[in-house]
């Protein structure tokens, strides 16, 4: 058995993960990681990469298979979360999910802000003293909103 403490990334599924970065870095108040671009040229240059792995995002050349953000503060704080391209279509509920505390603000004043810029409400939830709201976001992907824990 191991005695180690592993460090961990969270990986979502997704049909445009730039676009998907973007939003989620938004809702989070986190950062979407910057291309480097110098980088992917120098992989493709010396045949690492083709340029068919790559796309330009908003006038910058990027990974087309994934993105990420971070928590402002750096990896200490929080785990990345990575963002991969895949072919296929959400077709089930998520077997896990984000929970996004959002402190003292007001829970239903974020959920409206999250509805306003694409998120679709799927529920509200109750156990004894904890509530929670149930979003998706807009590729579908299930999420909850609560105050702290």
């Amino acid at each position: 058995m191991n005695t180690m403490a592993y460090d961990f990334q969270v990986t979502q599924d997704s049909a445009d993960p730039h676009v998907l970065a973007d939003w989620w870095a938004e809702t989070l108040g986190w950062q979407v990681e910057p291309s480097d671009e110098a980088f992917i040229r120098r992989m493709i240059d010396e045949g690492h990469a083709t340029e068919s792995q790559t796309r330009t995002y908003n006038g910058v050349l990027v990974w087309k298979e994934g993105a990420a953000i971070r928590h402002p503060d750096g990896p200490e704080r929080a785990p990345r979360v990575l963002f991969q391209l895949v072919p296929e279509e959400k077709t089930v509920k998520n077997r896990m999910h984000l929970d996004v505390r959002v402190g003292t603000d007001d829970v239903d004043e974020v959920v409206g802000k999250l509805t306003a810029r694409g998120a679709k409400f799927l529920h509200n939830g109750r156990q004894g003293p904890f509530s929670w709201v149930t979003l998706a976001d807009p590729e579908g992907n299930e999420f909850c909103v609560s105050p702290s824990a």
